[in-house]
């Protein structure tokens, strides 16, 4: 045992050395390319003098960063976020400053610009060369995570030997765009767990599911974390009662959501015992919460930067390795969109202005994060960790969920899978990972370079109010965006999304993805076919006739509600089995969807989804967006759900998994498999089923 202990020390002690005298080259190599940066005083020191000036600056910027960067970072913690990365810099440029000015002969200067370049190079080249010396040995390896994700419990109670469970979704990525990126060779860890290619045995099984009419990720996730998406018609709507407007992606509205789910479903959510939520809209009942937009309203303690940003940013070197990512992300998203400009592709939406730095953010910081904070709870053994990385559907929206650009994520995502894995291999309790979607997306132009008008326009047209000679384009509602703005400490509320309505009689166009809601805000009531055909006679037969609109749905005094569509098709709910009418192209289920979301107290007065050709899946969002989901129509309505073989089947043989509830309900069911958390206890139909 002493013996044992003699090599890890010794083999720790010849990996400190490497990686000090890999950093003393480095800092030779920078003196000798930089003009603004010597080892050497102005008569000239002999080459002896020069390397032990390197290595004693290479070593004290070392032993400055370990010992005195995490204590810099959580005096910062009340710094957003973004700005806590940009302050890097500088501060580990102040460092390598402090550690040449410690050196008794005075020899080394640099220029503040040129510390902040040498200090960044210097912790990339510390960084990977640790990470190189120390995969080699399991020990050190799992020394090394332990203290990267910085999230080992403090009181280290014993960790169960039962397995923990982490659920990682692929935000916006539907089953079929999964298997032709397995098919392509893009996402070798899936294909490896699918059992695809030479030699592969399959570990886990993949499962299509249908998701409710709302086809976005505010009713999925709310649904599969909390278990109900009850009252959630879709991404952002109006309500009479409060005269507001909610928008899933708006901390306020997202708090307001979950405590109604909370309410509704009757337990604190799937990851209320041991669990832990990061990069989500909703918590899920976790005490864990890493950027987490329903709490990101709250001011309190757990809601500062160190609430997920910590742990990553307490090693300089995540942070250099992130913001070089970050600037080739938007360099790379600049030159494919002047391309497309280019080459004149279509369809094709603005990707300028602030587009490529929110782009940058999903695909690069919010995923290095997130997988950092989830790397750091697998190491800690919490029993039950979910985790969104939205990368693939902020692409997808605006480059197209088939293009070179959103296939090239794919391939980076694949990448966090296999880490991801490989971290539960040194992990103190064995890990079970599942690999899910909120939903897909659906291709097609948008409904205003189609027609060269918007919803609004037609809706103000219908109504004989006046329309604007110019369609202005309608605000997307992208998920990244919001997270950019609780990174910045931006709060969304005075963005320009949210506003009170006041009392007159012109209508309230909204739009999720394909899904239009138009509603009346001087009508306290969900207004019928009768009231608004009294109202506005030529508005429904404007909007059922045209042919961007696939159907529509309102309350009925006569039927209780009807599906209108072109030609005058007018069918009562209670008739779609038999006779789906204009629901007939938009496939199995759509009558269902459409049923449970008449149910809803806050259903707008007029429910608008957009045209859809079956074949070639396309249709037409009333937002900015080539790439789109929201409604019903094609792939955005058909995510995946891959489980380890260890479960039981998500599903019977002839049974469909549909709707974000029952997804939850079938997560809820392999925790207990795996004898994790019970939350709530399993009803007496559920025990039934």
């Amino acid at each position: 045992m002493r013996g044992v202990r003699w090599r890890r020390v010794a083999s720790q002690v010849g990996r400190s050395v490497a990686v000090w005298a890999v950093s003393t080259l480095t800092m030779l190599v920078l003196a000798g390319i930089l003009p603004d940066f010597r080892l050497r005083s102005a008569d000239g020191d002999s080459a002896t003098d020069i390397a032990v000036k390197a290595a004693f600056g290479a070593g004290a910027f070392g032993l400055l960063s370990a010992v005195v960067w995490p204590l810099l970072v959580r005096l910062l913690l009340l710094v957003p976020a973004l700005v806590l990365g940009l302050l890097v810099f500088f501060l580990n440029g102040a460092l390598l400053l402090l550690a040449l000015r410690l050196d008794p002969g005075e020899r080394g200067t640099a220029a503040p610009e040129t510390a902040v370049v040498v200090a960044a190079v210097m912790s990339a080249v510390a960084s990977a060369t640790g990470a190189a010396l120390a995969v080699r040995d399991d020990d050190a390896y799992r020394r090394r995570l332990y203290r990267l994700s910085d999230r080992r419990r403090r009181s280290k109670p014993p960790c169960p030997s039962t397995p923990g469970t982490v659920f990682l979704q692929l935000d916006g990525v539907g089953h079929d765009v999964l298997l032709d990126a397995v098919a392509k060779g893009l996402m070798p860890t899936v294909a490896r767990w699918l059992g695809i290619g030479d030699g592969a045995r399959p570990t886990h099984r993949l499962t299509p599911w249908r998701t409710d009419w709302s086809s976005q990720t505010g009713a999925s996730q709310l649904g599969i974390l909390h278990g109900s998406n009850h009252d959630v018609p879709a991404f952002r709507w109006y309500e009479k009662d409060t005269r507001e407007v909610v928008v899933c992606n708006r901390p306020s509205s997202a708090a307001e959501l979950q405590r109604r789910a909370v309410g509704h479903a009757g337990h604190g959510g799937l990851l209320a015992v041991d669990g832990a939520s990061r990069g989500n809209l909703f918590s899920g009942g976790a005490e864990q919460q890493a950027l987490v937009l329903s709490v990101a309203a709250r001011r309190s303690r757990e809601n500062r930067s160190r609430a997920g940003y910590f742990a990553y940013f307490s090693d300089p070197a995540n942070a250099v390795r992130t913001a070089l990512s970050f600037v080739a992300e938007v360099g790379r998203e600049v030159g494919q969109s002047t391309r497309a400009r280019l080459g004149k592709h279509r369809p094709r939406v603005s990707r300028g202005g602030l587009y490529p730095l929110v782009r940058a953010f999903a695909t690069v910081v919010e995923r290095d994060v997130v997988v950092a904070a989830v790397t750091g709870d697998m190491l800690a053994g919490r029993t039950a960790v979910y985790a969104d990385l939205v990368a693939y559907d902020e692409v997808a929206h605006h480059s197209g969920p088939a293009s070179r650009d959103a296939q090239k994520v794919l391939e980076r995502l694949d990448r966090s899978l296999a880490l991801i894995e490989n971290v539960a291999e040194h992990a103190p309790r064995p890990y079970r990972i599942v690999v899910l979607s909120d939903h897909g997306q659906s291709p097609g132009e948008t409904f205003r370079s189609r027609y060269g008008l918007t919803l609004g326009d037609l809706v103000r047209a219908g109504c004989g109010l006046p329309v604007p000679r110019r369609a202005e384009r309608t605000r997307s509602g992208a998920e990244a965006r919001a997270a950019v703005r609780a990174a910045l400490r931006i709060p969304v509320e005075e963005s320009g999304e949210r506003h009170r309505p006041t009392r007159r009689s012109e209508p309230i166009v909204l739009a999720s993805g394909n899904l239009g809601l138009v509603s009346f805000p001087d009508v306290t009531h969900r207004m019928s076919k009768e009231e608004i055909d009294a109202r506005h006679p030529a508005l429904l037969p404007t909007l059922a006739n045209h042919p961007g609109i696939g159907f529509l749905l309102v309350r009925s005094d006569e039927h209780g509600g009807v599906v209108l569509g072109a030609y005058g098709a007018e069918i009562p709910l209670a008739d779609l089995d038999d006779n789906p009418g204009p629901l007939a192209p938009f496939g199995p289920g759509a009558a269902d969807a459409v049923r449970r979301t008449h149910s809803f107290p806050h259903t707008a007065d007029i429910m608008v989804n957009s045209f859809h050709d079956p074949a070639d899946g396309e249709v037409l969002a009333f937002e900015e967006q080539i790439g789109s989901h929201g409604g019903l129509g094609g792939a955005q309505g058909k995510p995946f759900l891959l489980s380890p073989l260890g479960f039981s089947a998500p599903v019977g043989e002839r049974e469909e998994l549909v709707g974000a509830e029952h997804v939850h309900r079938v997560l809820r069911r392999w925790m207990r498999e795996s004898d994790g958390p019970q939350v709530p206890l399993e009803t007496s139909e559920e025990r039934a089923a």
